[in-house]
Order: structure tokens, then C-alpha cells, then sequence
């Protein structure tokens, strides 16, 4: 395995992982899984010998890093991708200046995955695209 896990500028690939992932997979309408926010975030690709495995985007608001639409192609769950590509994130986010925490919007039976990277879950449970979520939250300090 020839892992990477990069910022990148490669757009498209981001989305077609996302799509086969959150719209194919997970039945989100595909004009819930696009939004506005792609324009200004921070995308980052994982990949392993150059096949696209992962992604995920970073929303930088204030002093927060809003880390979302993460996903993992099926063939690569459970080999650790997941929680590198999670700190790949944390990291990109402690190296921007001003940036002093972490939150996403995790999907509730991923609460114990972001846990163990040091998330901790607060305020209620809300659909999002139908899917249930609750907010987390891991300081950078």
C-alpha cells in the first residue's frame, strides 16, 4: 500500500467519491450532497498507488475547521483510512493560523469511530439528508 493523502485541487474525483458513497450507497439525494460550500473549502484525496479511496473537505469559519463529507470507498473500510484521513484534516486545520478547534457532524453510528480520535459529541441528535447526526467537537490547543 502506496498511501497518500494530500490537499487537492482535483474537484471531480472528490465528488465522485462522494457520490458513490453518500448518493449511491447511502441513498442521499444527489442535490443535498453538492452545496455552495465546495467553492470555498479545503479538499483532501486519499489515494493508494493513485486509486481515489477517500475524501473529505474543510470549511474554515472563524477560529473552527468544519470537517465534512468524508467518505470512504467500500474496498478500503476498516483498513485505518477512515481516522488518517480524519488527522490528516486535524492537521491541515492546526496549520491554519487562528484555528483552535475541530467540529463535524458525524452520522450517529459513527459517533464511537470519532470518539476515539477525540471528538466528543454535544447538542441533540438532527437529520441531515434524511440520515441521523449529532455534532462534535475536538480542540486543536
Amino acid at each position: 500500500m502506496s498511501l497518500e493523502i494530500a490537499v487537492t485541487d482535483d474537484f471531480d474525483t472528490c465528488l465522485r467519491l462522494r457520490f458513490e458513497v453518500f448518493v449511491d450507497e447511502q441513498g442521499v439525494p444527489i442535490e443535498e450532497e453538492r452545496d455552495a460550500l465546495d467553492d470555498s473549502a479545503l479538499h483532501l484525496l486519499a489515494t493508494d498507488n493513485g486509486t481515489p479511496l477517500g475524501t473529505a473537505r474543510i470549511v474554515f469559519i472563524g477560529d473552527t475547521a468544519k470537517i465534512g463529507r468524508v467518505c470512504v470507498v467500500k474496498s478500503a473500510r476498516g483498513t485505518g483510512l477512515g481516522a488518517k484521513l480524519i488527522e490528516a484534516c486535524v492537521d491541515a486545520a492546526r496549520a491554519r493560523d487562528g484555528i483552535t478547534r475541530a467540529k463535524l457532524g458525524a452520522q450517529i453510528h459513527a459517533l464511537g469511530f470519532y470518539e476515539k480520535l477525540g471528538f466528543e459529541a454535544y447538542g441533540d441528535i438532527y437529520l441531515d439528508a434524511g440520515i441521523e447526526h449529532r455534532d462534535m467537537v475536538r480542540r486543536l490547543s
